[in-house]
């Protein structure tokens, strides 16, 4: 039987995500949320003219001819503006950002005048028009600011609260459970026997898709039992994406194909035509979405980057553009590829952002050269040997 195609694989994962339902969420949690709906200003901003400098309120036609001398009426500050009208002749004293005087209609800044008791003596220069901040200069009440399906940037929540909103709809965060399998693995931590691993690959997933926006819930370790993988299997119920690690080949201890259905699973496929990262499930139970993942730390990272992120992405309202591959320039010759697509860890080479180059080990057992990666280069199944500047496709290592 042919292993479906990479593309083929995310599709048919794709088409099962749906987008999911909406919360309120409070300012200080907004970073990084994506949202569900508009975002309209609730006041307008500046909520009246206000002065840009300290000085002088006055009406321009009084300085028309230099030097004029005014008499001081009083003072306008922030916060406590100046209850009166700027006559004829009078001036108010203004600071940064208080009300401008009914009346007034110019700013002589402070520099240009010379004070003497309640006589302001205004001696050179000329109003600029830039020193009021003109009321809604910066955005009027029912204006929209934001747009729904936008991620929020701490620049965004400024915005937000500005415009009066102390919570924003959001795109309810994926629920992904995520759980490691295998009798060897040991938490990190803890001490080794000679026959023991770190159980890393869970906290390296977590990572990753928290970055995008999931809610990563690790579930432990379950051992190469039935029963085990079962009872950790009952506490993922209610993740929107369950995520297993290891156990999904065909040898007589991997048992999580059989768990899976046991558990309700509907098994779509399990092996696909990748480098690294042949042995992947993908199923269903009613809505969660299930992804397993191989044990190879580094094939883990790999296959949840080119599939997992994209659906993440996708349940948030996104565009799932993470499955979407970038340009750049090999620095290199690549040999021919072999039949199944090849995602080769890479750098960008110096300050050439276009320009790549494969890390020097591609042995998918190996950690270190994936943490030295920033991209993937992706081959297709079967692709020839290529020049050193030809073109590549690259999927970045974001996370």
């Amino acid at each position: 039987m042919a292993l479906l195609s990479v593309e083929e694989a995310l599709a048919r994962i794709l088409a099962k995500a749906r987008v999911l339902d909406t919360e309120d969420v409070a300012l200080i949690g907004l970073a990084g949320r994506v949202l569900a709906a508009d975002v309209v200003a609730r006041l307008t901003q500046p909520p009246f003219d206000a002065s840009a400098m300290d000085g002088y309120a006055v009406r321009a036609g009084d300085v028309t001819a230099l030097p004029a001398t005014l008499n001081l009426i009083g003072e306008s500050a922030a916060g406590h503006a100046f209850d009166g009208a700027v006559g004829p002749g009078q001036t108010v004293r203004i600071f940064t950002g208080a009300p401008v005087p009914q009346g007034a209609d110019a700013i002589v800044i402070q520099e240009n005048t010379q004070a003497d008791g309640t006589r302001i003596r205004v001696v050179e220069g000329s109003p600029d028009p830039v020193h009021i901040r003109r009321r809604g200069g910066d955005f009027s009440q029912g204006q929209s600011v934001l747009t729904k399906g936008h991620r929020l940037t701490a620049r965004d929540i400024l915005l937000a609260a500005a415009t009066g909103h102390a919570s924003l709809v959001c795109t309810r965060r994926p629920r992904v459970a995520i759980l490691a399998t295998g009798d060897e693995l040991v938490e990190p931590g803890q001490t080794l026997r000679p026959d023991q691993i770190v159980s890393s690959n869970p906290y390296g997933l977590a990572a990753m898709l928290t970055a995008f926006g999931a809610e990563a819930i690790l579930l432990g370790i379950a051992r190469d039992t039935l029963d085990s993988l079962a009872e950790k299997l009952a506490t993922a119920a209610d993740a929107d994406i369950l995520i297993t690690i290891g156990g999904a080949s065909v040898g007589d201890h991997d048992l999580v194909i059989p768990a899976l259905k046991a558990a309700g699973m509907t098994l779509d496929f399990w092996k696909i035509a990748m480098r690294p990262g042949k042995p992947m499930i993908f199923g269903h139970r009613e809505q969660q979405i299930i992804l397993g993942l191989p044990g190879n730390p580094v094939s883990s990272m790999i296959c949840a980057r080119v599939f997992a992120v994209p659906l993440v992405m996708t349940m948030l309202g996104l565009p799932a553009e993470a499955a979407h591959p970038v340009p750049a320039t090999l620095i290199a010759p690549l040999e021919a590829n072999g039949p199944r697509a090849h995602y080769m860890r890479a750098r960008r080479a110096g300050n050439n952002a276009a320009g790549v180059l494969p890390v020097s080990s591609q042995d998918s057992s190996l950690i270190a050269p994936l943490a030295t990666a920033d991209c993937l280069i992706v081959r297709p199944a079967r692709a020839p040997a290529l020049p050193a500047g030809a073109k590549v496709d690259t999927l970045p290592l974001d996370f």
